[in-house]
């Protein structure tokens, strides 16, 4: 069966992580790599540089998937907002690692990662460009909007719901029934037993609300 032609977004560490996705799922053929300062004799992992965005207004990647690999979240939405402007005929590909754990009734949106080890269980909704990373775990009928990102190892129990742009930190543990807003940081080995509302840095066990921060603020 002839593959869809697929490009990454971004050649840093992150981007390796996605090449060893799509060469195990093994339903892309990965053309290359952009980013946007180019170093055209640069390597990833055996793949090279393509250029910068502005490529991507040429026709000829109408047809073309994209992956964003880029693990700040509000930085990947810039990106695609910017690549959507260049070409609104773009495709984005979402990617699942063959050893990740997909239930029953979950719904999967466009550009998102799932990588090696993961768990989203039934009847659980996960938004366009999210991360789900290495070992994390969403239980069932869980929410992670938009542009979210749980980091390696993180866990949610059922009817969980994180909001758009909100980043879940490593091992972090958010028990049932909980809901966090929109554009929060859940720091690394956190407890989260209560809701906690938009915008807000969230560390500790048990969890507290740090500080406030603003929409785009720089956390990785």
């Amino acid at each position: 069966m002839k593959k869809e032609k697929l490009i990454i977004i971004g050649a840093s560490g992150h981007a390796k992580v996605i090449i060893d996705i799509v060469e195990k799922q093994d339903k892309y053929e990965l053309l290359g790599l952009i980013e946007s300062n180019p170093n055209l004799e640069k390597k990833v992992l055996g793949y090279g540089i393509l250029g910068d965005e502005s490529i991507l207004s040429e026709s000829i990647y109408n047809d073309v998937y994209l992956f964003i690999a880029i693990g700040d979240n509000w930085i990947r939405h810039l990106v695609k907002d910017k690549i959507s402007t260049l070409n609104p005929f773009i495709k984005f590909a979402t990617l699942i690692h063959p050893s990740a754990q997909i239930a029953k009734g979950v719904k999967i949106g466009d550009g998102v990662c799932i990588m090696a080890g993961a768990i989203v269980n039934s009847d659980s909704s996960i938004e366009n460009f999210t991360i789900i990373n290495t070992k994390a775990s969403m239980d069932h009928d869980g929410y992670l909007g938009a542009f979210a990102s749980l980091a390696p190892n993180a866990t949610t129990g059922g009817n969980v719901s994180i909001g758009n742009f909100t980043s879940v930190g490593i091992s972090a543990t958010i028990k049932h029934g909980v809901q966090i807003g929109a554009h929060g940081v859940i720091g690394g080995g956190a407890l989260v037993l209560k809701n906690f509302e938009d915008n807000q840095v969230i560390y500790g066990v048990p969890a507290t609300a740090i500080r406030s921060r603003i929409m785009g603020e720089k956390y990785l």
